[in-house]
């Protein structure tokens, strides 16, 4: 794949002086930016990511201009609801990280849309039957339960997920191979027998697996400070030899390859 413009191409020279000068620029820069939100702009020329053909965003607006009452679970800085082009009368987001509540009200207020702090677990702060329409982009926990209680008969559950494994190449280059049960974890087919459990309809079930690179170790840093939970607790000081050494290997070899994971799935409550 040939890197799109502006992209850092990484050098072909050997470890030594400049390499060391330049993985500790790298570095500094990516564990000093900001990482709150959920906009992965920084990125831009540093890393590539395929996006699933399904297009979220996109119909997941298509959604939105035909519901009457919207919930967006787990919005974050609230950087893809703020997207869609035409919110309905009565459009409602959740998050728990506090600098993500922020921006979320900040981006989405003046869109008419009410930012709730809640703490990502069940119960739900609404009523039964308040929103025709529930979306998700990538949530880390889906509490089935109470997406059917809020859902109106005949409404629908929308979300693009994290699927197993995702970018677990990088993962187990900090972490080293893990278990079978932690890379089967975020299964789709569970999903969609504990959405069907709750008494929720599955009408659409997509997965795909998609390309992703990293250019250059700063752009690593950046990831795994921004996606907590790749490498739980890492922090440059823990993971210093690993990211020297990975640093070496982008020098030499190029682009560091994985591939994410991703399902759609859209459900809907019977009438």
């Amino acid at each position: 794949m040939t890197p799109p413009p502006g992209t850092r191409v990484p050098s072909s020279s050997t470890p030594g002086p400049e390499s060391d000068a330049r993985f500790a620029a790298l570095v500094a820069e990516a564990d000093a930016v900001s990482v709150d939100g959920w906009d992965f702009s920084w990125l831009d020329g540093r890393a590539t990511e395929q996006r699933p053909s399904w297009g979220y965003a996109r119909t997941m607006g298509e959604r939105m201009a035909r519901a009457r009452a919207a919930l967006d679970i787990q919005t974050g800085g609230g950087e893809v609801l703020a997207s869609v082009d035409r919110l309905p009368p009565l459009a409602v987001a959740t998050e728990s990280w506090p600098p993500n509540i922020a921006r979320a009200t900040e981006l989405l207020h003046p869109r008419g849309a009410v930012v709730v702090a809640d703490a990502d677990e069940p119960p739900l702060p609404f009523g039964d039957r308040a929103f025709d329409l529930v979306v998700s982009r990538h949530p880390v926990t889906t509490w089935w339960d109470e997406i059917a209680r809020v859902l109106t008969p005949g409404g629908t559950y929308f979300s693009q997920h994290v699927g197993p494994a995702s970018v677990f190449e990088l993962v187990e280059y900090f972490l080293g191979p893990q278990p079978g049960a932690t890379r089967a974890a975020r299964d789709p087919r569970r999903a969609a027998a504990d959405a069907e459990a709750a008494g929720l309809e599955v009408v659409d079930l997509r997965t795909e697996r998609l390309r992703v690179e990293f250019f250059d170790i700063g752009a690593v840093v950046y990831f795994l400070r921004k996606v907590i939970w790749m490498v739980p607790g890492f922090t440059v000081e823990a993971y210093l030899p690993q990211l020297r050494s990975l640093h070496r290997k982008i020098e030499t070899d190029g682009p560091f390859v994985a591939h994410s994971s991703r399902f759609l799935v859209e459900a809907r409550k019977p009438r």
